[in-house]
């Protein structure tokens, strides 16, 4: 229900943004804007959030990067998924962390494994790749899993690690701070000093929380901002004109399709 209320949410902030009419952002503000498909082009009835073909769908259209979310199953192999549980995604209530990869994968074939990911879109497309807090049988075995499968791509390059809580990149200390990317919600000044004080690459966060004030005194400090979550064409200008660069959307093939058309315009 907290996921529907969120979307519901978003979907009237978005639609009161999509009346206001916004300048088409120059060529050069263009050509740097980053879309990231927020689990992937999805619509959970045909194409599922968080699988390769909701990712396959994004890269085909040219969108520059995925986000995807990192949960461990009980033999600790790190899998695509939001929820602790299938129930919203997929109708059943099945705990990922209960079970192991070769039991998932019985019962969920859709729910990819990192290294499935990575080897089908790394290096090819960015990926956003966000930790999820739950709990940690084993933290030190979860860490080498996870730097024996970045270790083929560039940090920063080629991937960000994300989380909503600070202390969740103790789960990945062996990558360089400047990859790593801090999700605020409605606690958007605390991050933004932790990502400040950390030297970490930037901020994410809702557009309606991510201030003028706050994006420059981050841009100050060469820091990049990723916002959340435009789906309309003057929203996503707003956000360009503001000087984002970094932009997460449910909608991201549409706005990569606005992103193209106006870019050609303007050649």
């Amino acid at each position: 229900m907290n996921e529907l209320l969120q979307r519901v949410a978003m979907a009237v902030v978005d639609g009161v943004m999509a009346a206001i009419p916004r300048p088409v952002p120059e060529r050069a503000i263009l050509e740097r804007c980053k879309i990231i498909s927020h689990r992937g082009e999805h619509d959970n009835v045909t194409i599922l959030e968080n699988t390769l073909p909701a990712y396959e769908q994004a890269r085909a259209a040219g969108v520059w990067g995925i986000e995807a979310d990192i949960r461990f199953t009980a033999d600790l192999v790190p899998v695509i998924c939001h929820d602790p549980t299938a129930e919203r995604v997929f109708g059943q209530s099945l705990s990922v962390a209960e079970l192991s990869f070769e039991q998932l994968r019985q019962s969920l074939p859709l729910v990819p494994s990192l290294a499935e990911l990575i080897a089908a879109f790394g290096g090819n497309t960015h990926l956003m790749l966000e930790i999820k807090d739950e709990p940690r049988p084993d933290a030190i075995t979860q860490k080498e899993h996870l730097a024996s499968l970045l270790s083929s791509l560039t940090p920063g390059r080629d991937f960000h690690v994300l989380a909503l809580d600070p202390a969740l990149f103790n789960m990945v200390d062996f990558l360089p701070p400047e990859s790593l990317l801090p999700v605020a919600e409605l606690n958007t000044d605390v991050m933004s000093r932790a990502a400040l004080a950390g030297e970490w690459s930037g901020l994410a966060g809702h557009y309606l929380l991510l201030t003028r004030r706050l994006m420059q005194e981050h841009a100050g400090r060469q820091q990049l901002i990723g916002t959340g979550f435009p789906s309309s064409r003057n929203c996503l200008f707003r956000e360009l004109n503001r000087g984002v660069e970094w932009v997460f959307s449910n909608d991201a093939v549409k706005l990569q399709r606005i992103r193209d058309e106006y870019l050609a315009r303007a050649a």
